[in-house]
């Protein structure tokens, strides 16, 4: 015990004294910082620096800049002080790329300035692209800028920032200090821009749809709710972008899509955060086969786009964009992986035994259609790795989407699985408003029986399909989701550059 006791107190002085060398470190930062406005040199009076290249640019086309003379800017990562020498490391956004300063080159007084800076101060150097004497490229200084100062101290160099939770608060020391998730979201900006490259190229339009809305339907969601001053009404951020979009394929806008964020009141875990990112398209004249078709192009245009191939590796599985996508229906998947066949199970009763039997639970109010969908998560998801389109969902789950005329307890709708997870979600849409409100009716019934996810009648998109809606395809797309694929990243927060984060003082 009284060893503990000596144990805990030696980490307490120890935590004491650290907490003091770093106040006395800030202080110094300070200190610095006051000594050059007092000489005139306020790094923050400096409004603007001419850069001319980027350290990947002068690595990449080292031969042709060869004794030229460079303009960078970035951030200093590390410093070594020889006499009248020294070098330091700039961090740019591609990359980083070291540079000789010299006394002789900047000067004695510009020489001293430099000496007295602090890994983290931003400057820019000018001077003459070289190779030391050990092969590596660089920069010969002969100016050195300050041009913004640091006054905390960054992360120890060799341990980084690890902290998970500090990561995801400080995002921005995250990305000064880890390559790795500056590059995942580089690669998240190259994913948004290659999907909206390929649906130009498709002729589709994009556009925006309200974010506050009175009715947050399109999706199995409990909405988050807030109030309107200005009209004293109570209203609801949007879960999905269907209804809008839907009224806007009534108006005649035959390809539409929106990349936006939507809300739901939701738990948070390693692939669901309360506010993502979502993409939705709708196109008049096709269908759920043409929704396929599209999806897989896109997937593979781009991966392609943005990793450079087709074939991805995400943990320890090696996953085929390029080859076609397995097609099954939901009833196909769970006799395959579950061994029962619901073509075979005559109704809801019998539904419930085999459930019973296999010991899958659900509740009383769930139907036929429900316990197919309940065997699918138990027993077929894990083992979709490769790309596999599961299709024709029991319409109990499928509130908005057409029934499959030879086949009417189930509709034309598919989800696209990639390593056990769903990547999207499409439909052939239904555009009778008769039978959508019969849908409607059951969604509220549902509702009433405790489901805080069923939809309520949407009196507005009724009148929409009423006026006539074409045979249309949607779709809608994770696009958090699809980033963690590509960029083989664990959890959603790593691919949200500002996850959502429980307050430090709850």
């Amino acid at each position: 015990m009284a060893e503990t006791q000596n144990m805990n107190e030696q980490n307490t002085k120890n935590a004491n004294v650290q907490e003091q060398d770093l106040n006395q470190l800030l202080k110094v930062r300070r200190e610095k910082l006051a000594n050059l406005q007092e000489a005139g040199k306020d790094p923050f009076q400096i409004t603007k620096y001419d850069v001319t290249h980027h350290s990947t640019d002068i690595k990449e086309n080292f031969e042709e800049l060869e004794g030229k003379v460079v303009r960078i800017a970035g951030r200093m990562m590390s410093k070594r002080v020889m006499g009248k020498a020294s070098f330091c490391n700039v961090q740019d956004l591609p990359g980083n790329i070291q540079s000789y300063v010299a006394r002789d080159s900047v000067g004695e007084e510009s020489y001293a300035d430099f000496k007295k800076y602090d890994v983290g101060d931003i400057i820019g150097i000018e001077g003459e692209v070289f190779r030391t004497k050990t092969g590596e490229m660089s920069i010969h200084a002969t100016k050195v800028t300050l041009l913004s100062k640091s006054l905390q101290i960054l992360p120890e160099k060799y341990h980084g920032l690890t902290n998970t939770d500090l990561r995801y608060r400080q995002r921005y020391t995250d990305l000064i200090m880890n390559a790795d998730v500056k590059d995942t979201f580089v690669k998240r900006s190259k994913m948004m821009k290659s999907i909206r490259t390929f649906l130009d190229g498709r002729n589709f339009m994009e556009v925006e749809t309200p974010m506050l809305v009175a009715n947050a339907g399109g999706a199995a969601a409990r909405p988050f709710e807030t109030h309107f001053n200005a009209l004293d009404e109570d209203v609801k951020l949007r879960i999905s972008l269907e209804l809008y979009l839907k009224r806007l394929i009534v108006g005649g806008l035959e390809r539409v899509y929106e990349i936006g964020r939507v809300f739901r009141n939701e738990g948070v875990d390693t692939r669901h955060n309360p506010e993502f990112t979502l993409m939705e398209l709708y196109q008049a004249y096709t269908d759920y086969y043409g929704m396929m078709e599209l999806t897989e192009s896109m997937f593979k245009y781009v991966a392609q786009e943005v990793c450079g191939t087709t074939t991805i590796t995400y943990g320890p599985h090696t996953i085929d964009l390029g080859k076609p996508f397995e097609r099954l229906t939901m009833i196909e998947a769970v006799k395959k992986y579950a061994g029962v066949d619901f073509d075979e199970i005559p109704d809801t009763a019998a539904a419930k035994k085999i459930a019973d039997e296999k010991h899958v639970e659900y509740e009383a109010r769930h139907e036929k259609g429900d316990i197919l969908n309940l065997f699918f998560e138990e027993f077929v998801e894990e083992h979709l790795i490769q790309p596999t389109f599961i299709m024709d969902h029991p319409v109990e789950i499928s509130p908005l989407t057409k029934r499959k005329p030879d086949k009417p307890d189930y509709v034309e709708r598919f989800e696209l699985f990639i390593n056990g997870w769903e990547m999207c979600n499409a439909y052939s849409e239904l555009n009778d408003p008769i039978d959508q409100r019969e849908r409607f009716k059951a969604q509220e019934a549902a509702l009433a029986a405790g489901d805080d996810e069923a939809n309520t009648t949407d009196e507005d998109f009724m009148n929409a399909l009423e006026i006539g809606m074409p045979p249309t395809g949607g779709i809608g797309y994770g696009l958090d989701r699809l980033c963690m694929l590509l960029t083989d990243s664990p959890a959603i927060r790593d691919v949200l550059l500002f996850p959502t984060m429980k307050s430090l003082d709850k």
